[in-house]
């Protein structure tokens, strides 16, 4: 979503420009509020799905009772199956744009729940270095106003199976893995590529989604590298063909290998 601004230019020239849309959304579950994420408004049923996937809460999207978008507040009501507790989610009700683990407790909370995926897929080399090109083909709104981040789920044939942007990096992958549970696809034989830079919260809610590798076209974070080793992630940054860098993982990626 965006909209028209008036600005001046530095030539003094009066024009209109196009903008990306921020605004809050607060996420209840339950009658108990857990958050107020900083999105790019238009898809929040799939971004509060992802949400509640990535954070643990819910497995399966059956597992919401029902869901209710009302402006720029979003009511969760969880089937009774669901045990979940409000302390454990340790966020503080506001998240940024630029950074979802900022209300996070501590990190080490976070490291302490994480799995360790088992070995596989393999991917092709030609399917990776082709997909930024997909995925930037698709990022509608970042093509008019050049403020948002893109975030697509591909399979491993190349085919891109989802994509959403948003001003925030975390919310544009909590949109994807929410497409994807939404639609009933499984993840886990697919991988998350992300226009901008890889932070330790990306591999973290990959992980929760069982995604095995994420690609980035910027750098990674030192966090992200350390995450991505202790729970047999594949990271791949610096994507930018030709070539791209493999600081995880190498063994799921076809003739490559770490230095």
């Amino acid at each position: 979503m965006d909209q028209s601004v008036s600005l001046i230019s530095a030539s003094g020239e009066s024009k209109l420009d196009r903008v990306a849309v921020e605004e809050p959304l607060q996420i209840t579950i339950d009658g108990h509020p857990v958050a107020v994420l900083m999105r790019t408004p238009g898809d929040d049923e799939v971004l509060v799905t992802g949400f509640l996937k990535t954070e643990g809460i819910i497995r399966f999207r059956a597992e919401i009772r029902k869901l209710v978008i009302d402006a720029n507040h979003a009511l969760v009501f969880l089937t009774d199956e669901v045990e979940w507790d409000v302390t454990r989610l340790s966020r503080n009700l506001f998240s940024a744009s630029s950074c979802g683990i900022c209300g996070k407790a501590t990190i080490d909370a976070v490291m302490g729940e994480q799995v360790v995926l088992n070995d596989g897929p393999v991917f092709d080399r030609g399917v990776l270095l082709a997909a930024p090109d997909l995925l930037r083909e698709k990022q509608i709104t970042f093509n008019s106003t050049g403020g948002l981040h893109g975030c697509g789920l591909f399979s491993r044939s190349g085919e891109l199976l989802a994509i959403h942007e948003d001003v925030g990096r975390h919310n544009a992958v909590d949109k994807v893995i929410g497409r994807a549970l939404l639609d009933e696809f499984d993840p886990t034989d697919s991988f998350l590529l992300v226009s901008g830079r890889v932070s330790f919260e990306v591999m973290q809610k990959a992980l929760a989604a069982g995604i095995p590798m994420v690609a980035a076209v910027s750098a990674p974070s030192s966090l992200a590298i350390e995450f991505a080793k202790q729970s047999n992630q594949t990271l791949v940054a610096f994507l930018r063909p030709p070539g791209f860098n493999v600081y995880s993982g190498a063994e799921r990626l076809n003739g490559s290998a770490l230095p």
